[in-house]
């Protein structure tokens, strides 16, 4: 499981726009990871549409944002489309990159007990470290926590 201090894992996965996104591309300035379930779903929706809400204001400050989940592509440029999505959205279709994050879990609901992906954000620094990590992210709010940290480094 990644920590606070760790070197983020490198990752390169195909991005809804066709390009393959390479994390350590992105050295040098910071990068917000987050991990999310399932494309076009309530939580997930509201979550990618506040990244959005707040990109002009992540850009400005230098920071690139790449929402993960194990959608394809093809789901996520239709997500994009579908809500005008300003944050890039990569494809981890066979979940090694969840794995290498610790974020691809055994979730329960309603006593069923089934794999998914634990809502979690990484704040990578422009060395390549994580300066923070959340877990089990409440949605709410918590684009601008992520904000409010970045600009902080």
């Amino acid at each position: 499981m990644v920590q606070e201090g760790d070197k983020a894992p490198d990752f390169e996965l195909p991005t809804a726009s066709g390009e393959m996104l390479k994390l350590s591309k992105l050295r040098g300035k910071p990068v917000v990871v987050y991990f999310y379930p399932k494309d076009d779903t309530t939580g997930c929706t509201a979550e990618a549409k506040d990244f959005t809400r707040l990109a002009p204001e992540l850009k400005r400050a230098g920071v690139e944002v790449v929402g993960i989940s194990p959608d394809s592509a093809e789901s996520h440029k239709r997500f994009a489309a579908k809500y005008d999505l300003k944050v890039r959205l990569a494809a981890d279709s066979d979940k090694a990159v969840a794995l290498a994050y610790g974020v691809w879990v055994e979730k329960s609901m309603y006593g069923r007990k089934y794999m998914g992906v634990d809502r979690s954000t990484f704040l990578i620094d422009a060395d390549g470290k994580v300066a923070k990590a959340w877990r089990k992210v409440k949605v709410s709010g918590h684009a601008d926590e992520v904000l409010a940290a970045a600009k902080a480094l």
